[in-house]
């Protein structure tokens, strides 16, 4: 029976050592998004817009990717406890990343304003890696 008889008790924030996420991750993706929202709105040639246009729904969507994985992975219940808004401030970010946003438009504003919301979470991820 010691042998099935746990002797160590380990805890962690995260599912695997602290290093491995990073709100940067997301926010280089949707600089691209805004980045191509700028070339897009630069340029008349239908070609080009079209692989612009398809280029920056893959980057929209990596930047809800990057979102998820922080949101569900990294941050636990009690991040969501100390910072409240959390879980709204993911919930518009992924959403500003898709058909509402970085998916749906090509105005650079709206890129923005992702990007906006991604410093917001960036801020708070480095305040719980202060904190770890």
């Amino acid at each position: 029976m010691r042998l099935l008889r746990h002797s160590t008790t380990a805890s962690a924030h995260c599912d695997l050592p602290c290093g491995v996420y990073d709100p940067a991750q997301a926010r280089i993706e949707a600089e691209s998004v805004k980045a191509i929202m700028e070339k897009y709105q630069g340029n008349e040639d239908p070609v080009f817009r079209t692989r612009a246009l398809i280029i920056k729904e893959q980057r929209s969507e990596l930047v809800k990717h990057h979102l998820w994985v922080l949101w569900t992975d990294y941050f636990k219940p009690p991040h969501f406890e100390k910072y409240p808004k959390l879980h709204e401030l993911f919930n518009n970010a992924t959403k500003a990343a898709g058909a509402a946003g970085g998916k749906g438009t090509v105005d650079p504003a709206e890129g923005q304003k992702l990007l906006d919301l991604i410093a917001e979470i960036d801020t708070i991820f480095w305040e719980t890696k202060k904190a770890a």
